[in-house]
């Protein structure tokens, strides 16, 4: 393969980008490990023996066991955060309904004229 160094640095950069996307799956496996909560301490602890000393059986094994799970765990875990995040904003949500009886309110208390709660009405209703 001297004759094509071409070749050699393409083959080159192959190995490494498969190699990059190989060591980013085991990131994602053992960040899933340790997401799980229906794994106890040592079952964490022997996914995570059985992925280091052999890994491409163990990422098998995992995928074949688990892997069905893995996208529930992973959206469950982006929920919590995103409500956690609102509780230490002290960001509440609040409904489409919630916010038209609040116009009503209003409006009905004379706050709010008819034009004023329609113009509102329709911004919340669009948006």
């Amino acid at each position: 393969m001297d004759d094509f160094p071409l070749l050699d640095i393409f083959f080159m950069m192959l190995w490494f980008y498969l190699f990059i996307v190989w060591i980013y799956f085991l990131v994602t496996l053992m960040s899933d490990i340790f997401r799980s909560r229906d794994l106890s301490g040592v079952s964490k602890t022997l996914w995570m023996l059985f992925l280091i000393f052999v890994p491409f059986i163990a990422a098998i094994t995992y995928l074949i066991a688990r892997g069905d799970q893995m996208r529930q765990r992973q959206l469950q875990d982006m929920a919590d955060r995103e409500e956690e995040l609102r509780r230490r904003l002290g960001v509440t949500q609040v409904s489409t309904a919630d916010e038209l009886s609040k116009l009503a309110a209003l409006r009905d208390s004379g706050v709010l004229t008819e034009a004023e709660f329609q113009t509102q009405r329709d911004r919340l209703l669009v948006g």
